[in-house]
């Protein structure tokens, strides 16, 4: 594990959100990206080696639309980014904990990502993710 890769935030309205951060944060985001798998839009503000990732719904069956049907918009989850997402999913599954899915599949800002379910990891999702290869 390498370090913390970003800090998803689930809200309500993506464009009201984008405007407090920009003005939080004084400086505009390097991102916004769909992902259709997740039906999720998504918007990064780069700090430092960090970010924090936006996350908005694109339907109501979203994995987004259920968290906030259920909480208030918020933090939705931790990201850290690892070398090798396969070796860290085999390796955690050795240790006990559980994945929301096993198999890694493309996820914004191009990574490999899978989420391990937070029933394991003291009710936090957590997120590993890993830099797709520009030649891939």
């Amino acid at each position: 594990m390498n370090k913390i890769e970003h800090i998803g935030i689930a809200v309500s309205d993506l464009g009201l959100a984008s405007d407090t951060f920009e003005k939080l944060l004084n400086r505009k985001s390097y991102k916004t990206e769909d992902v259709a798998s997740e039906s999720v839009r998504t918007e990064f503000f780069q700090l430092g080696e960090s970010k924090l990732e936006l996350l908005g719904s694109l339907d109501e069956k979203s994995a987004i639309a259920s968290f906030l049907s259920k909480n208030r918009p918020g933090m939705h989850h931790i990201a850290i980014a690892v070398d090798d997402i396969n070796a860290e999913i085999d390796r955690l599954k050795s240790l006990g904990f559980s994945f929301v899915s096993e198999t890694p599949k493309k996820g914004a800002d191009n990574k490999r990502i899978v989420f391990l379910h937070p029933k394991s990891t003291q009710g936090v999702l957590v997120e590993l993710c890993e830099e797709i290869e520009k030649d891939r």
